[in-house]
């Protein structure tokens, strides 16, 4: 029989984005970065037991403990008094009503040692000697074990504006760049308890999605019109995919992460400076002298095509020459008075 078609190529992978004018972002070069770690399963959430419960079962615990004392003429007078009852005489206090005082005591201590307030926008992580026991959401007057260890954690919608954190281009030009990140904690499991320290986690995510994304491209093109780093709406696209790639195996859900401001380093910033400055002027003078040459040949060709003038070569070379001169001169003078 005859042997088998090869398999089809693989498909090509997808084009960069469209960056505005139908440009398209560089491909990255070089080895490829490290996949992300893959997220752990998130296990379920601990429900916790409404506040008014565990105090209802505190105050009859207390009502229960002082009749006992009453009952057995140890309670004090004053207290007596206040809920106005007959005092009994002292008959001491024997071994059972020791044992029914101190698991009396035992449970009040557990009932209201467990109250807890939840608040809007929190979440409470709670362990057992290092073992997970569960995450609380609720808000209000709750009730959780006092065996428990409890770990608050903020799950609003929070900002983060980085301070300024070096990088380099394309060209390996140092920049200093601030970023501004629009993020929260959405699986606070994994932020709690899978890294040691969401917030400085997610510090040098930004510094190292920073670095990556800084580097494909210029800063600036004095000559053509490349696609750079100026382009924010691009560049920020690029570094909250990747940022939120990088952080949703810890928990933390990015939404925005906006380059909003892109200067040069210090150390560089004045002779940058003065090369943009000479592109910016030497593309204004081909721009010029471009528009000059093209009105030269148009009123050369039709003084000629309407028999106005007869010339020469050495004649249209003169009056070339000093319609260019002319021309030049009046552009000139009219990008000075506009400055």
């Amino acid at each position: 029989p005859p042997p088998p078609p090869p398999p089809p190529p693989p498909p090509p992978p997808p084009p960069p984005p469209l960056l505005p004018g139908g440009r398209r972002l560089p491909r990255p070069t070089g080895r490829r970065s490290p996949a992300a770690p893959s997220p752990d399963p998130s296990p379920p959430g601990r429900p916790a037991l409404p506040g008014w419960t565990a105090a209802c079962a505190g105050g009859l615990t207390l009502v229960g403990c002082l009749a006992l004392l009453w009952h057995a003429g140890a309670l004090p007078g004053f207290l007596t008094l206040l809920v106005g009852l007959a005092p009994q005489p002292y008959h001491g206090i024997g071994i059972g009503q020791w044992l029914l005082l101190t698991l009396g005591v035992l449970v009040l201590l557990f009932t209201l040692g467990g109250l807890s307030r939840g608040r809007v926008g929190h979440a409470l992580v709670l362990t057992l000697f290092g073992e997970y026991r569960g995450s609380v959401r609720r808000t209000g007057l709750l009730w959780i074990s006092p065996l428990l260890l409890r770990r608050r954690v903020d799950v609003r919608l929070r900002h983060w504006r980085s301070e300024p954190m070096p990088a380099m281009d394309a060209n390996g030009t140092a920049l200093s760049v601030v970023v501004l990140v629009v993020w929260r904690v959405r699986d606070t499991v994994r932020a709690t308890l899978g890294i040691r320290g969401h917030e400085d986690y997610l510090r040098e995510q930004v510094e190292a999605a920073m670095a990556r994304v800084m580097s494909q491209l210029p800063a600036d093109a004095f000559q053509g019109a490349s696609p750079t780093l100026r382009n924010v709406e691009a560049v920020g696209d690029s570094l909250t995919r990747m940022l939120s790639a990088e952080c949703r195996p810890a928990g933390i859900e990015v939404f925005s992460a906006q380059p909003t401001r892109i200067e040069y380093a210090p150390e560089i910033a004045g002779a940058m400076r003065r090369s943009r400055i000479a592109a910016l002027d030497a593309r204004h003078r081909d721009t010029v002298l471009s528009a000059v040459v093209d009105a030269v040949d148009d009123t050369v060709q039709r003084l000629t095509a309407r028999g106005l003038v007869a010339l020469d070569d050495y004649e249209r070379r003169a009056l070339v020459k000093d319609l260019t001169v002319a021309f030049y001169n009046g552009r000139a003078g009219d990008h000075a008075d506009q400055h």
